[in-house]
């Protein structure tokens, strides 16, 4: 098993595993209703918010992975690497780096 000491060598591996371009999809709405559910958080200070939004980002993530990638999560490995890999590949997909349509 590889063992990534950075980030940067770590995202390719992570870009990898998330192939179609439908596993992409189902990051970004968890993500995209993750983010709603933290905004929630910081507007009433009401903590099941932030369940909610790891529910919601991690629940959407691992259909795509199981169900439609079939594969393993990266998260299983590699917890903080693979959370910045969802919100930078978020990031990247909303400038259109890649593609989920």
């Amino acid at each position: 098993m590889e063992h990534y000491k950075t980030f940067k060598d770590f995202y390719p591996y992570y870009l990898s595993e998330h192939d179609n371009k439908y596993t992409k999809l189902t990051h970004f709405i968890g993500t995209s209703i993750g983010i709603f559910f933290l905004i929630q958080f910081f507007l009433s200070f009401n903590f099941l918010f932030i369940l909610y939004a790891l529910l919601s980002g991690y629940g959407f993530a691992w259909v795509g992975h199981f169900f439609i990638e079939k594969n393993k999560p990266a998260t299983f490995k590699y917890p903080f690497y693979s959370f910045i890999g969802d919100y930078k590949m978020y990031f990247e997909i909303l400038q259109g780096k890649h593609k989920i349509f």
